[in-house]
This record gives C-alpha cells, structure tokens and sequence, in this order.
C-alpha cells in the first residue's frame, strides 16, 4: 500500500471512529455545589440552563445534573453516576479540593473523561482537564480600576473573601498593581468578610467607625459589596466615591448599566464558567476531539459601556 492509501486509510477511520461516537448514546455527569450563595445559584441555573442546550444539540446524549450539600455528599453522587447512570465523562465543580480529589482520581482510573472547574483539585494527575475563572487576573484587573479611578492618590479598604487560596491570589495580584502603578494609595485595612453579605455589613460597619477617610472600597465580591451598600447607606457617610465588588451579579451589573454613583464598574468572576466546561466536554467526546488541558475564563472589567453584555435577568446571580 502506498504512503498516500496509507494515509486515507488511517482517516477514513479516524472519521469512521468519529462517527460511531457520535451515533452511540453517551452520558455526562454534571455535579455542583448546592446553590447556598448567589455565586453557586448562578452556576445551577448555568448548569440546568447547559443541559437542555447540549440535549437538544447532541440527541444521542444524555446529561445528568446533580447538587451536592457537602464534600462527602458529593463524593457519593459521583460514585452512583458511574455505577447506576454509566457515566462516560464527568464534569465537576468540587465542594473542597481535597476530598474530592481521590473519588474523582477513581473514576478517571476506570475511564471516567474527567473535566474540573473552579476548585483545583490537589492531584492535577486527577483530572483530564481543567477550567477556571482567572483569580489574578480578577485581582489585577480590580486594582487597575481602583488605581486610575482614584487618580494614583486617595484611601482604600479591601474586603477580603475566605482564607483561601484563590483569595490569596485575587488580593495577591492588587496589591501588585497597587506597589508597582499605585504607590501613593493607602489600604487602610484588609478584613476577611467570608464572601458573604452579612459580614460584609459588620467589617464595613467597623471600617466606618475606625476611618474618618475612605476614598474606595475593593470588595472583591458582590455578595460582600451588598453588605458594604448597606453598611455606608445607615452610616450617611459621603465621602466615598466608589465600591468595586466581582464576579457579575446581576443586581450591580444593573446597578452599573443604569450608572449607579458608587457601583461605577464591576469585574466578571462568571458562574456560568460551568457553561463552557460543558459545551467543551460534550464537543470533546461527542466529537472524539481532543479538549484543552487547561482553560481560564478571563476576568473583563465591565464598565456602562459594556454591561448589558453581561446582565442576564433570568439568573439568579
């Protein structure tokens, strides 16, 4: 046989495998976090919303989509899609990294396509693929804006998530921007607000009492910054000129389209992050064509300019 009859033969049955694969009825597990905060409501609703979509585009594939409450919860959810649903591939968004790490490790031994989002996992050895918004980049992108906004000049309070690493990596890559671009910015104080509205108000609340002066509030997250409106609305204070929070709730992307005078800008952390780690799993494998080993979702800043780009009122986020 020839080199060229060689290679048309080894194409035609590539295209063949391709074919048969995407003919066989094939299954995806999806499993998330329960929806306890806004952020993780707006990745079950991206996730419920994908579902249809992928069913309707794939009709030989079957989606299943599973809320878990806890780590352990979780664990058990994903065993049962392997042995009860025949799962083929796996998307996750772990409750923590680490007990997760070894049932899905598990279920990738016994050829399980397994796709991570958001929350590393401890053994990337774990995973076949991973998918992520950009952490530094919502910091870098957040001290950016605060830096010009504020002139190079003026008094700052940072909002902090839970101790974790992507929080360390958000406030990380501020602090960068500000030494680097930024020096003649004070940052008051750095509070743990635990991405959560009500602690948000309390570190808020201490703030106002502590500091005569604030120019700006980093937030980080807008459950935190709704807390933090609260906090300076009871307080009148005026002094402030902006609070900048992330990830793109639609009450401040609202808030910012209908040009709000201290939700100025917001920058994206999406939730739907979940949609594009589905679409990318079910083209892969329906397909048989190769999926990223990595993809980040990057953190855009969004401004009046662009917000209705980013504003889905039917989201619970």
């Amino acid at each position: 046989m020839s080199h060229s009859l060689k290679k048309f033969a080894v194409l035609s049955l590539s295209l063949l495998a391709s074919a048969a694969l995407a003919q066989t009825k094939q299954v995806m597990g999806v499993s998330i976090p329960s929806a306890d905060h806004g952020w993780t409501g707006g990745v079950v609703y991206w996730a419920n919303e994908t579902k249809k979509e992928l069913e309707k585009m794939y009709p030989n594939l079957t989606v299943i989509v599973k809320t878990a409450k806890d780590a352990n919860e979780q664990a058990n959810q994903i065993q049962d899609m392997y042995t009860v649903n025949k799962i083929g591939a796996l998307v996750i968004l772990p409750q923590e990294s680490a007990p997760l790490t070894r049932p899905v490790a598990n279920l990738k031994n016994k050829g399980v396509f397994t796709v991570v989002v958001d929350r590393a996992l401890t053994d990337p050895k774990a995973q076949d693929a991973y998918v992520a918004g950009d952490n530094p980049g919502l910091g870098r992108v957040s001290g950016e804006y605060v830096g010009k906004t504020l002139g190079g000049k003026g008094n700052v309070v940072v909002l902090r998530g839970i101790a974790t690493v992507i929080d360390n990596q958000r406030v990380d890559a501020f602090d960068k921007v500000m030494k680097e671009k930024y020096p003649n910015i004070k940052i008051l104080d750095r509070q743990y607000a635990n991405w959560n509205r009500d602690d948000g108000f309390k570190v808020m609340q201490d703030y106002l009492t502590r500091f005569p002066k604030i120019d700006a509030v980093w937030a980080q997250d807008d459950d935190i910054a709704v807390g933090v409106l609260k906090a300076i609305e009871q307080a009148g204070r005026k002094d402030i000129k902006f609070v900048l929070g992330g990830a793109g709730m639609k009450e401040m992307i609202k808030k910012v389209q209908d040009g709000d005078p201290l939700i100025t800008a917001d920058v994206t952390y999406p939730p739907n992050m979940i949609r594009d780690a589905m679409l990318l799993t079910a083209k892969s494998r329906m397909t048989n064509t190769a999926m990223p080993k990595t993809t980040i979702i990057p953190s855009v800043l969004v401004t009046k300019d662009n917000a209705a780009k980013f504003y889905f009122p039917k989201s619970p986020f």
